[in-house]
């Protein structure tokens, strides 16, 4: 085996695999998302079983204290963390808690009433426990490698919505006039998100690591003084030495965030936003429209997709927006969607709902993988984990702010 920290075996500059690498950062954004975007997806099935208790918003609510708050501890913690036990730890609650929905609707045969409604809230809190352990752990973890698997691992987080809007359209269709169809659809499409989950396990524990690419990054950071990826190096066949990495001279974790206070701004503004609008506003305040029960689902499909594309814009150098005061100016002038959401719920028909919906994912994209790919890069890798965390848990805070700000379009209902 190698010994990265005494420089013997084989050279640290051989990057090999890095496409490999790339496509299955892509797959894990994919893996970090896909069970929580099911449940968005399929709430026009939970408001079938319980339709006095306001599924899109109560069980986003009961979602985000799970994953802001395990995510703020494990921010913290995060350069004694095990990274490799941390990021399979969060795939495997994933897999087990999707599964767990399933079991759940087959054991009470499809049936609603608060019990039910209290299992499917449990389930979803582990959902917000699984999401803290790998999203902040793969965006510290691939913060201090290239940029392009930052931002693949974003476009696979986008994906996710979209591939799960897909296939809910799908199975839709496909059980629409069958006997108790919807059902049905949504017990396929959760299967599909299960077998996801366990994929990303799989390549998670037993290839990523192995990538050529994948060890020259994590030696380096390990020689730097990183205690995080020494099992990841392990599975990975590389024996490293014991470093104290407080001899490392490394910021500290406050040190890093007044460095970065903007960026940090910038993503909780994007997502407060975006979430106060997304999902619950789309279910429970647009109306009712020629669309009929599609037309939730299809809100919900054009914000997706347009989010997936918004978040590969920024491959476009020449309007990719890196300027810090232009970063925040943009992510205010955000805020204007709230009237024009308002107006158009109001008076507007379906059309102009689904342009500002399209509009919104878009912007929310873009923004994201701007602000995430463009906070300043010139750290040791301890850091770049650390910052990485940082930015997490000031995106999350975001989404759960945007979750309460939510039930503001209630008053007055």
């Amino acid at each position: 085996m190698t010994d990265v920290l005494t420089g013997t075996g084989s050279s640290p500059t051989r990057l090999e695999g890095k496409t490999r690498a790339t496509i299955l950062c892509w797959f894990f954004g994919m893996g970090s998302l896909v069970a929580w975007n099911s449940m968005l997806t399929i709430n026009d099935y939970y408001y079938q079983l319980f339709p006095d208790y306001h599924p899109a918003r109560v069980l986003t609510l009961v979602y985000q204290p799970f994953a802001v708050g395990t995510t703020a501890i494990l921010a913290y913690y995060e350069a004694r963390l095990n990274t490799r036990k941390r990021n399979l730890a969060g795939f495997s609650i994933f897999f087990l808690s999707t599964l767990g929905l399933i079991l759940l609707d087959l054991g009470t045969k499809g049936k609603g009433g608060l019990p039910n409604y209290i299992g499917v809230c449990v389930l979803v809190g582990c959902f917000g426990l699984a999401d803290a352990h790998c999203e902040g752990g793969m965006v510290g973890d691939l913060s201090f490698m290239c940029p392009e698997f930052i931002q693949s691992y974003f476009g696979g987080l986008a994906a996710s919505g979209a591939l799960t809007s897909g296939l809910r359209l799908m199975t839709k269709a496909v059980f629409e006039d069958t006997h108790d169809g919807n059902r049905k659809g949504v017990l396929m499409f959760l299967a599909i998100a299960t077998f996801l989950e366990f994929i990303c396990i799989f390549l998670y524990a037993y290839t990523f690591p192995k990538l050529p690419v994948v060890k020259h990054f994590r030696s380096m950071v390990a020689a730097e003084g990183s205690m995080t990826v020494s099992s990841d190096l392990a599975a990975a066949g590389i024996q490293t030495k014991d470093v104290d990495s407080s001899r490392m001279g490394r910021l500290s974790n406050k040190e890093l965030f007044w460095q970065n206070k903007d960026y940090a701004f910038d993503l909780y503004i994007i997502y407060a936003l975006t979430l106060s609008i997304f999902p619950g506003f789309l279910y429970e305040n647009t109306g009712k429209h020629q669309l009929g029960d599609w037309y939730a689902l299809v809100l919900i499909a054009m914000y997706n997709v347009l989010d997936l594309i918004g978040r590969y814009v920024p491959l476009i150098k020449c309007i990719k927006l890196e300027s810090r005061k232009g970063l925040l100016i943009a992510c205010l002038s955000r805020f204007l969607l709230i009237p024009a959401f308002y107006f158009t719920a109001k008076y507007g028909d379906q059309g102009y709902m689904i342009f500002l919906v399209s509009f919104l994912g878009l912007t929310n994209g873009y923004l994201t993988v701007c602000a995430i790919t463009t906070a300043p890069k010139g750290y040791k890798g301890p850091e770049q984990n650390a910052l990485g965390n940082i930015m997490v848990l000031f995106l999350l805070g975001g989404i759960f702010s945007g979750v309460c700000l939510d039930w503001l379009w209630q008053i007055g209902k």
